[in-house]
């Protein structure tokens, strides 16, 4: 199944890192949002990837086209120009890098994408959030569902510790629970080929009339994720997603 990801936003909630770069190219353990993401799906063998570019694109082209030597020794030879790579890394994945403008909107995206997907049904994510997402598990739920197309809900991280009171007197403080009782869209959709007639133009937020429209028509289902998920909105929420990756707790790393 192929994996579309929306990366082609300004990120302007996290100018200090995205004035440079894309918001999924901003690092997390040395590694880029993106790199992170498109782990969590090939762990559960989805390793076609269709990524949406806007802002900076380039530089999301250039890393790819250069994965491979990033990630090796290599030994250059300046006299015939040859380049021997050794000790390489490898990811048995397929990427393609679709240019679908600075300024457009999610569903235009997820259209311009459209070509790309041989209509076949498709997991499709943001480029700016993690979690220990079971994607097998969300396919199956999907396919057994039988609509066209499937949100995971999750439940967002506190940005507050918690008072729990008893007249005057704190009897428990909590630092960041986990989120209330609200769900949220957390990503991780999965959608089959019929989405696209919903999605409109390039000014047409995915979240807004397509995903509106479904719900009215009974075809939107609810993944409910009730593990780790965490956006990286802010430089607070990059420097929290740092922080458990060098702690070697970081729940999303399921590879």
């Amino acid at each position: 199944m192929k994996v579309v990801i929306l990366a082609g936003g300004l990120g302007t909630r996290l100018s200090e890192e995205t004035v440079t770069r894309p918001k999924p190219m901003v690092e997390v353990g040395g590694r880029p949002m993106l790199w992170h993401i498109m782990h969590i799906y090939a762990a559960h063998g989805c390793n076609d990837f269709v990524v949406c570019c806007g802002y900076k694109g380039y530089v999301i082209k250039e890393y790819f086209a250069n994965y491979v030597l990033h990630g090796s020794d290599a030994t250059f030879d300046l006299a015939t120009g040859e380049v021997a790579l050794h000790r390489g890394e490898r990811e048995d994945w397929r990427v393609t890098c679709v240019d679908t403008g600075e300024r457009t909107q999610t569903a235009g995206r997820i259209r311009r994408a459209a070509p790309f997907l041989e209509g076949e049904t498709f997991a499709l994510t943001y480029g700016d959030a993690v979690g220990d997402v079971d994607v097998a598990r969300l396919l199956a739920f999907h396919r057994a569902e039988g609509r066209l197309a499937t949100v995971t809900a999750v439940r967002p991280p506190a940005r507050f510790g918690a008072l729990e009171t008893d007249g005057n007197r704190v009897v428990r403080f909590q630092e960041k629970p986990a989120g209330g009782e609200a769900w949220i869209n957390g990503g991780f959709f999965v959608c089959s080929p019929g989405v696209l007639d919903y999605l409109g133009d390039d000014d047409t937020l995915f979240e807004h009339e397509p995903l509106e429209r479904l719900a009215r028509d009974g075809e939107l289902a609810v993944f409910r994720h009730e593990g780790f998920w965490q956006p990286m909105d802010t430089l607070r929420d990059r420097n929290q997603l740092e922080e458990l990756w060098a702690g070697g707790a970081a729940p999303w790393r399921v590879w």
